[in-house]
């Protein structure tokens, strides 16, 4: 294709997956959707490989560019199927992130897919917010193996009854999966009347050259890396059940724009929930190098053909059934982020930012019914600070790298909740010192008002974000429960009136001080 249809084809097949994350967000009901936008959406071709993709959330994206071959390949597909599922180990990520694959047939000719990905706060585990301190999958919440929620465009309401069966609020869970169910059904309508209008044949030969044109751009760009080996190790604080110092290690080898990322050296599997399956780790990987390329980039499977990826089976970063996975996918996820940009900055330290704060301070929440409150399930993730580079100071008070949500409006959070925010600020001088500052990172604290219960699962409590060239480390976080120190992950009951206080953790900063400094 020459260049300027190309773009034009790699625009419209984009602005599809953001109209249907549009639909999505205005339907649903729950905040974490609507405000927090934990979504994301895709479209794939006939064997299951990322054709485009909107600019979600990097550790849904990913890891379904990953996984979905293996997901679409056995399926028996017909027009009006959707598929759900939310298995960590037949290709979701964690048990909240429940994913609607879609089939698009034109003149009954199987042509791709759709699928979106959204996090649901009540996924059926004990403890509210669906993010326990667990020890195998099962206390996790509902497991969902690959299975049709619709079938020839008929709500399999069987399935629909045992999903909903298992929720604290079923009506407005249910709410969320018919907004799921709807962004997919647009998607698949707006791609049918293109290509018809296009031609099946040269809708396929179009993604081809997408594919290629992706390749092509991210070998360029690995290319202008230096050949070599690269290592690095990073640790994660600890698994919420007593083992701490959880080593991340990677042998980083790059030569002639092909890079091959082992990650053997890693500490085995762990009994907490920090564990995550490969496909959360490619979502980290692929997410580190597409920062490197263009901005034009297209997100096909095209521009990841370069990137290899390994980690021995039965290790954190590729765990067996049916380790737990809650926060692997959050929290280690982060984490393998810093890892892989540390082991780039030994080859290009111009490029690569100091680490962010590599946590995404999950807060799950809420309470039973009772005479006075209905049940209710909250999930967040608080932002922090960015690190700094050598181009500038690193951002304040925002969510970093594998997450793109917003914060949750004080104002949503209130009028939904039994909460009262009572302070929300940036977190003053916790981004490292340098030639450039760290960012900032927040302060944010609830007070309960009816008897309720939480759950935190926050990393760099113990381990700070590091520095780079000389900068220094950002601020550790810290957690405090009515003024006393909580650990990273810990899992309480509250009475009204009792409060929680979350200080996250700062940026690194970039290079040396006595080189001058730009910090505020």
């Amino acid at each position: 294709m020459d260049p300027i249809s190309l773009s034009i084809f790699s625009s419209r097949i984009e602005s599809i997956c953001d109209e249907m994350g549009a639909l999505l967000q205005r339907v649903a009901f729950s905040p974490n959707i609507k405000d927090r936008l934990d979504y994301s959406c895709a479209v794939f071709d006939p064997a299951g490989e990322l054709c485009a993709q909107a600019a979600h959330i990097p550790v849904h994206l990913g890891s379904m560019a990953y996984a979905m071959k293996s997901i679409v390949q056995d399926v028996s597909w017909q027009s009006g199927d959707m598929l759900i599922l939310n298995d960590p180990y037949l290709g979701g990520t964690h048990l909240p992130d429940v994913t609607l694959i879609a089939p698009l047939f034109v003149e009954n000719r199987l042509l791709g897919f759709v699928a979106n990905r959204a996090h649901h706060a009540d996924i059926g585990a004990d403890s509210p917010g669906s993010m326990p301190i667990s020890r195998q999958l099962s206390e996790e919440g509902i497991v969902i193996g690959p299975q049709k929620i619709m079938e020839k465009g008929q709500m399999q309401q069987a399935l629909v009854a045992r999903l909903m069966g298992g929720l604290r609020n079923p009506e407005d869970s249910m709410a969320d999966f018919r907004a799921q169910i709807s962004a997919n059904q647009r998607g698949v309508s707006r791609l049918q009347s293109w290509i018809t209008f296009l031609g099946a044949d040269a809708y396929l030969q179009s993604l081809q050259s997408l594919n290629d044109y992706g390749e092509k751009l991210a070998t360029s760009v690995l290319a202008s890396l230096p050949d070599g080996e690269y290592r690095f190790r990073d640790y994660m604080d600890d698994d919420g059940l007593g083992h701490e110092d959880i080593a991340i290690q990677l042998s980083l080898h790059i030569q002639q724009g092909q890079v091959s990322l082992d990650f053997s050296g890693t500490s085995a599997q762990v009994d907490g929930n920090i564990n995550c399956p490969l496909s959360v780790v490619a979502a980290a990987v692929y997410y580190v190098f597409r920062c490197l390329m263009p901005d034009y980039t297209p997100a096909c499977a095209g521009s990841f053909r370069p990137i290899h990826i390994s980690a021995p089976e039965g290790s954190l970063l590729n765990a067996r059934y049916p380790a737990a996975v809650a926060a692997g996918n959050v929290e280690t996820s982060s984490r393998v982020v810093d890892v892989v940009m540390g082991a780039l900055a030994q080859a290009a330290p111009s490029l690569i930012p100091a680490a962010a704060q590599g946590t995404m301070n999950n807060l799950a929440m809420g309470a039973e019914a009772s005479a006075e409150q209905p049940a209710w399930d909250y999930y967040e993730t608080i932002g922090g600070g960015m690190g700094a580079s050598a181009q500038g100071n690193g951002l304040s008070g925002v969510q970093t790298h594998m997450t793109n949500t917003l914060n949750t409006p004080i104002e949503a959070l209130e009028m939904a909740y039994p909460l009262r925010l009572t302070q929300y600020a940036l977190r003053k001088d916790s981004g490292g010192k340098g030639r450039h500052c760290g960012g900032d990172g927040l302060i944010r604290e609830y007070e309960f008002l009816a008897d309720s219960c939480f759950t935190l699962l926050t990393e760099r409590r113990r381990y700070a974000p590091w520095g780079l060239n000389g900068g220094e480390d950002g601020c550790r976080g810290h957690n405090l429960f009515n003024g006393k120190a909580l650990a990273g992950k810990v899992s309480l009951c509250a009475k009204a009136g009792d409060r929680l206080l979350i200080e996250t953790p700062g940026g690194g900063g970039y290079g040396s001080k006595q080189d001058g400094s730009s910090c505020p």
